[in-house]
């Protein structure tokens, strides 16, 4: 049976629908960075989205042909995540989606290195005809977080995150958003088949120990 990273590791996966701290080690993914409102048909997010699937499947099936990645093992692809800021704003505004800037990203096993990354790349330009130079391979240690299941649709995030703040006064912990900290987003389902009121989203912020006075 194919690993899957959702079920193996759920507690980063699959949160609770209520606040809770958790420490997240380093990861290595799959990113094209970007700006813009998501949601624009044609726009630089949902061009990013195909050239990210397009090398993790690339990736993915290496297996059935001639490349072979050492210590490859059968897995499902995890879900698409995504850091989101704005410039000059702690956290994001949800009413300035034009502004937003974001890295969009699918994770990797850990045993894909740079070479095979390189070769992924290379073989999917040659084969789909496409350039996918905006690919690039990122290594992110989280640390330490806040993280909730958000349900439902995107534009009432606000309600989930102010859930997670007062958690997070009530637990003696801050937001600790930096250049390099940054509202997190993993998307466990697919917005262009799930209802709207179904959707499942975790939602996760950095943070740290309020310090005392």
């Amino acid at each position: 049976m194919a690993f899957d990273f959702k079920k193996e590791y759920k507690e980063f996966y699959m949160p609770k629908a209520r606040p809770e701290i958790v420490t997240v080690p380093k990861m290595n993914y799959l990113a094209v960075r970007g700006s813009g409102d998501p949601n624009e048909e044609g726009g630089e997010y949902k061009e990013a989205i195909k050239l990210l699937y397009g090398i993790a499947f690339t990736i993915k099936m290496s297996k059935k042909g001639g490349y072979q990645i050492e210590g490859y093992f059968d897995y499902v692809v995890p879900p698409l995540e995504g850091f989101w800021w704005q410039d000059s704003i702690e956290g994001i505004d949800y009413g300035r989606k034009e502004d937003f800037r974001w890295i969009s990203m699918i994770r990797l096993p850990d045993f894909v290195t740079e070479k095979d990354f390189s070769w992924a790349i290379s073989e999917a330009t040659k084969k789909k005809k496409q350039d996918f130079s905006k690919v690039e391979l990122l290594t992110v240690e989280e640390g330490l977080c806040v993280q909730c299941m958000h349900m439902g649709p995107y534009n009432d995030e606000p309600a989930t995150v102010a859930m997670m703040d007062k958690y997070l006064e009530e637990k003696g912990y801050v937001n600790d958003f930096s250049a390099k900290r940054m509202h997190h987003e993993i998307y466990l389902s697919d917005a262009s088949r799930v209802p709207q009121e179904k959707l499942k989203t975790v939602i996760r912020h950095p943070v740290r120990k309020k310090e005392n006075g």
